[in-house]
């Protein structure tokens, strides 16, 4: 019996000895990948967390805060989430509704009473749920282009009487940032407390994710944060890569944060370092169940709406045989393995987050300029990553990748 469990222990020892060194080798080859392509789009800066398990595999960064390279990107750097934020709400919102605080049926309309819309009665079928999953029939991006005029939120709300949904709650997907962040109203009135405090006291303070923030205000008072960059030009070098194609630079402008998206915090107002980052995720792979219940990850990632316009997403089309939304989470078939992800996009700001169950493997990248260079790391991150674990396990190579 005791030579049985010896021998148990030996294998549970060496394979996590090998796959720490495997996880080890591979971030070795990969940050040097990363590197590269930020180079090559001139990216001012970023930075990549890996997690496994319950641990933080890696944390590397690259280039600077701004074009002055006055200050370098550290695990500490603060960031622009854009859509991820996504994630944050969802998961507080069903939090609130495991508790019997609200109901994820509730309609909307019971915490934004002045939500209508052009078809009788249909603001009132537009329940909670609908919200998270992006179901609510409405047209995508609903009068997004008013955030960056200066609107305010109420009256914003008032121009959704204009709107005819295209179809009933649940049977469509459509992407939503201002809808979305009707939920705040919902959270609040659950609690009487802002959003803000609640998701620092129930979500950031318990996993000690020390930068992360709602807001602009907060955003502005921090020193050690990352500034937005827009693409200005593409010049031709002259001259050209392996293939025989033709090396551009490109020429990012640093720019001001705005106000826009934040006006909408659920949807794109929170900030946060990688670390940050790493510690969500490690949350979201169910390590941390005192914060995140295990029936809690099940429900907001359970598919809710199928998005097909997903499976066409240039670098990831190749990759995917599936995709849907759940509660704040696009759900992927990658490879025959369920990827848990969300990607963001703000003026000068891109954002990527996503994690396997099945692995218990999470991955994040956040970049300080509009390139879709991170979309491309990302898919290639997984796409390794699935190819590492569909290898044959040995003692010598056996690894949880």
């Amino acid at each position: 019996m005791f030579f049985r469990m010896s021998c148990a222990l030996l294998v549970i020892f060496f394979s996590l000895s090998s796959s720490a060194i495997n996880i080890s080798q591979f971030n070795n080859e990969f940050s040097l990948q990363v590197s590269k392509q930020l180079k090559q789009y001139s990216i001012p800066g970023g930075a990549y967390a890996i997690v496994q398990n319950n641990n933080i595999v890696a944390l590397e960064n690259f280039g600077y805060t701004d074009k002055t390279k006055s200050h370098q990107i550290d695990n500490n750097t603060v960031f622009r989430l854009a859509s991820v934020s996504k994630t944050f709400a969802a998961t507080l919102t069903t939090m609130l509704a495991q508790e019997h605080k609200l109901s994820l049926s509730d309609p909307i309309t019971k915490y934004v009473p002045n939500f209508v819309l052009a078809t009788d009665g249909a603001a009132q079928k537009i329940q909670l749920k609908h919200l998270l999953s992006h179901s609510t029939g409405l047209m995508p991006n609903s009068f997004d282009n008013l955030l960056h005029e200066n609107w305010d939120m109420e009256k914003i709300i008032g121009r959704f009487e204009r709107i005819t949904p295209i179809c009933p709650p649940e049977k469509c997907y459509g992407y939503q940032n201002i809808a979305y962040s009707m939920l705040q109203g919902a959270i609040e009135a659950s609690q009487d407390k802002d959003y803000a405090s609640l998701l620092q006291e129930r979500v950031f303070s318990p996993l000690n994710m020390t930068h992360a923030s709602v807001g602009i205000d907060v955003y502005k008072k921090q020193i050690n944060t990352a500034k937005p960059h827009i693409l200005r030009k593409r010049v031709k070098t002259g001259k050209k890569d392996q293939q025989g194609r033709e090396i551009k630079e490109y020429i990012w402008r640093t720019v001001k944060v705005t106000p826009d998206y934040y006006k909408v915090a659920p949807a794109a107002g929170i900030n946060a370092s990688i670390t940050d980052l790493a510690k969500w995720l490690i949350a979201n792979l169910g390590h941390k169940p005192e914060v995140l219940s295990p029936a809690l990850l099940t429900e907001i990632t359970t598919p809710r709406i199928r998005t097909k316009k997903d499976l066409r997403r240039r670098y990831w089309r190749e990759y995917l045989t599936d995709a849907h939304y759940g509660y704040g989470w696009r759900i992927y078939q990658f490879k025959g393995r369920k990827i848990i992800y969300h990607s963001g996009w703000v003026a000068g700001f891109r954002a990527e987050i996503g994690y396997s169950p099945d692995l218990d493997l999470g991955f994040a990248i956040l970049i300080n300029a509009e390139s879709n260079a991170i979309s491309k790391i990302s898919s290639q991150f997984w796409s390794q990553v699935a190819s590492l674990s569909s290898r044959p396990l040995t003692k010598r190579t056996k690894s949880t990748l």
